[in-house]
């Protein structure tokens, strides 16, 4: 499975950004694709996913109420849709994915995209 994320960008705080995976390859047996962040110092945590035969959410503490992931079964597209930015968004955005599991860690993901930049500036 190859994935390819997009979107990123520079904000200010209060802004929004939606941030798109494309997920190739084998993905007919895909079980979960979600986000991971990363800021600099920091590990890698998980932010949201989704299961993508039956289309339910998990999302992290932090983000929840602003951030909602969404999925485009059809054409193997995951979407993250954040509002309300806060500084502390700021990372490195990686979209990742499992054909076994939830993705609700790092241990547990197969395969990664590549990073896209989300900045939030005051």
């Amino acid at each position: 499975v190859q994935l390819q994320a997009s979107g990123g960008g520079l904000v200010q705080a209060g802004g929004s950004l939606r941030l798109s995976c494309a997920a190739s390859g084998r993905t007919w047996n895909m079980y979960s694709l979600g986000w991971f962040r990363q800021a600099p110092g920091n590990e890698r945590e998980f932010v949201s996913e989704v299961d993508w035969s039956r289309g339910l959410t998990y999302y992290a503490d932090s983000v929840k109420g602003r951030f909602t992931i969404s999925r485009d079964n059809a054409k193997n597209l995951v979407f993250l849709q954040m509002d309300n930015l806060e500084q502390e968004d700021t990372a490195v955005y990686y979209c990742a994915s499992s054909r076994r599991t939830r993705v609700a860690t790092p241990a547990l993901v197969e395969y990664w995209g590549q990073g896209t930049q989300v900045t939030v500036s005051s």
